[in-house]
């Protein structure tokens, strides 16, 4: 079988591990042993990007990679990334794909505007600064190995599953932002998501991006409006931009400030994924366990 590395083996990957490991020798950098990934069959290194004394089993031990590690929580960029990459080059064979999982924060905001994945990217936070760092090293990292790793970046955006809805929002009744001020948001089960990282690791491109988000076409209120009709919970107090934006912490207003709505042409073309909730409302009534065509 293939052998296959997975950087940062979170919520999202462990969705994804049973189908990788039917078809994948599947390796995971952890911190810590974890029994669950025995399990599964999956061997596990111990190490720290922080630390890259730790890292160098990684070396020649892939024939593709997945990581989906976040960029340290301060700085301007992403020495994580940089210090996988010179791991991976040391090694005897390298990894034939490389696939990342990015934020579509990278757009900063758009005004609502669609965005596909030719737009430049402008980051307005340094959350995702540093992951246009992480990007520009994979990429300079895929184009100098001509071809030798392809290398892919999958773009998220909210990731939501149903154990991880943004329910205790709506409990404490934050404010959002008054209808004719609200920003456009865009979604992605984690579910899907894994099955993207599986799809990419098949069909994507070189040097090739791809936003990964449903069809939903959403205003964040209408989001919170959904998910409070569909949980009983009450809907939030709507108050103008400027006076929710001095009543929240900066990152919180860093993701309801930024208005985009994400093309996934790209996605369904050539990854030729076909989403298991193709919306948001399937992925809640998947949640609650009814039956909804999406």
């Amino acid at each position: 079988m293939r052998r296959l590395l997975i950087i940062g083996c979170g919520d999202v990957m462990r969705r994804a591990l049973p189908r990788l490991v039917r078809r994948w020798r599947v390796t995971a950098l952890v911190r810590r042993r974890d029994p669950a990934l025995a399990a599964l069959g999956v061997t596990q290194i111990e190490g720290d990007l922080d630390h890259p004394e730790t890292l160098t089993r990684l070396s020649g031990i892939a024939d593709a990679v997945i990581h989906s590690a976040p960029p340290p929580a301060e700085g301007s960029g992403d020495p994580r990334t940089g210090r996988l990459l010179a791991l991976l080059q040391r090694g005897k064979s390298l990894p034939r794909r490389l696939i990342y999982i990015s934020t579509s924060g990278v757009y900063g905001d758009c005004g609502g505007a669609r965005v596909d994945e030719t737009r430049a990217v402008a980051a307005k936070s340094a959350r995702a600064a540093r992951r246009i760092d992480a990007e520009r090293r994979l990429r300079r990292f895929g184009r100098r190995l001509g071809g030798v790793c392809r290398v892919s970046i999958l773009r998220a955006p909210g990731i939501y599953a149903g154990d991880r809805l943004p329910l205790e929002r709506l409990r404490r009744g934050l404010p959002l932002i008054r209808h004719d001020e609200d920003s456009h948001t865009n979604h992605i089960h984690a579910e899907d998501l894994g099955r993207a990282c599986i799809a990419a690791l098949s069909r994507g491109g070189g040097n090739r991006v791809y936003n990964i988000n449903d069809d939903s076409a959403l205003a964040m209120g209408d989001w919170f409006d959904l998910l409070a009709d569909r949980f009983a919970l009450p809907r939030a107090p709507r108050l103008p931009r400027e006076e929710v934006k001095r009543g929240v912490p900066a990152m919180q207003w860093s993701f309801m400030s930024e208005s985009r709505r994400l093309d996934n042409t790209r996605m369904k073309r050539e990854l030729r994924l076909r989403l298991r909730y193709p919306t948001v409302v399937a992925g809640i009534a998947a949640a609650q366990g009814v039956p909804c065509s999406g």
